[in-house]
Formats: C-alpha cells, sequence, structure tokens
C-alpha cells in the first residue's frame, strides 16, 4: 500500500509529533519546589514583578486584587492566601515559596506605608 502525503498532512504530521514529545519531555520534569531559604530574595523586586500585577503600587493600592497595605487580615490568613491562592482569583504560590519565604513576603505586606511626597 502507497501511502500519498501532502504538505499539509506532513505538516500536521510533524507538529502532533512534536506537541507528543514536548508534553511527554514535561511530564518527566520534577515539580517545581521552593526556592532554598538561603537563595538571594529581593521580597520587593519579587513582589513588583509577581505580585505587582494584581496588588497595584506595591500592594499600596487596589488593581485586579485587593490593597495589601493596611490589611486588616491576620498572619494566618495572609499566609494561607499565598501558599493556596483563591480559585479563580489568585493562584497558589505554596510550591514557588518556601515558608521563611512566604513570611518576608508578610512582613513586606505589613511594612507598607503611603509614599512619601
Amino acid at each position: 500500500m502507497k501511502l500519498k502525503w501532502n504538505s499539509a498532512a506532513l505538516q500536521a504530521a510533524v507538529l502532533a509529533a512534536s506537541l507528543a514529545f514536548a508534553v511527554q519531555a514535561a511530564a518527566q520534569q520534577p515539580a517545581a519546589s521552593p526556592a532554598p531559604d538561603s537563595a538571594p530574595f529581593d521580597v520587593g523586586q519579587l513582589f513588583a514583578s509577581t505580585c505587582g500585577f494584581c496588588h497595584s503600587d506595591g500592594g499600596r493600592a487596589a488593581g485586579r486584587g485587593p490593597q495589601l497595605m493596611n490589611s486588616a487580615r491576620d498572619d494566618d490568613f495572609l499566609r494561607n492566601r499565598i501558599k493556596t491562592g483563591k480559585n479563580g482569583a489568585m493562584p497558589a504560590f505554596g510550591a514557588s515559596f518556601s515558608d521563611a519565604q512566604i513570611d518576608e513576603i508578610i512582613k513586606y505586606i505589613r511594612a507598607l506605608k503611603p509614599h512619601q511626597g
């Protein structure tokens, strides 16, 4: 039996094989683990790059997420929210940050003050 391949069919077959390989390779990657506590950790930079998309002005103003400065929520609530997220609203970061790093994020939130000037 002789198969005839046109250009579109060949491209589709190559794409399907490439995707199957990529999915298999991704499945073999180890799960993300928190950065070690000894790794450099600039909380202000982290907040700007990771949290600032939703928590405007470094957490000082509401954006897509709530204002964090002067939050009435206790540290346990903040710790849990950072670790587990909120379905449909905030991703979970428990696999990205160690407990000590999450504590540093909470200290950053608690230290937020209005800009001077």
